[in-house]
């Protein structure tokens, strides 16, 4: 087998710990790339995506924090929508700063808690 890259080392450490914590809750996934940020509530019970936001379709870029907080507020809404009030934060490989911190505020301050 080939060795893991040290992103994906890191990945499937969060993932296995928030299983263990997880205790039947839907996750908060995120993901970044160097244009856009991604988030979305998955049940891992019934395997599919209740909520989902990103900065696809918005005119700001994804590139900034401030564009996170807006995807943080969106998925939050959308998850209260959908009657989705209490989550757990998988944020994969990327560390819990900048962007992703952001969102994640954001989310809070939207009505999700984690």
């Amino acid at each position: 087998m080939a060795k893991l890259s040290l992103f994906e080392r890191r990945r499937r450490r969060v993932r296995t710990a928030l299983r263990a914590r997880a205790g039947g809750k839907p996750r908060l996934s995120v993901h970044r790339t160097g244009k856009h940020i991604y988030a979305q509530i998955i049940d891992d019970k019934d395997g599919r995506t209740v909520a989902a936001a990103s900065t696809l379709g918005s005119k700001s870029s994804g590139a900034n924090v401030d564009a996170a907080a807006q995807v943080g507020k969106d998925i939050a809404a959308a998850a209260v929508k959908a009657g989705v009030k209490t989550v757990v934060f998988d944020r994969g490989g990327f560390l819990f700063h900048g962007r992703v911190k952001a969102l994640a505020d954001a989310a809070r301050e939207g009505g999700l808690e984690f």
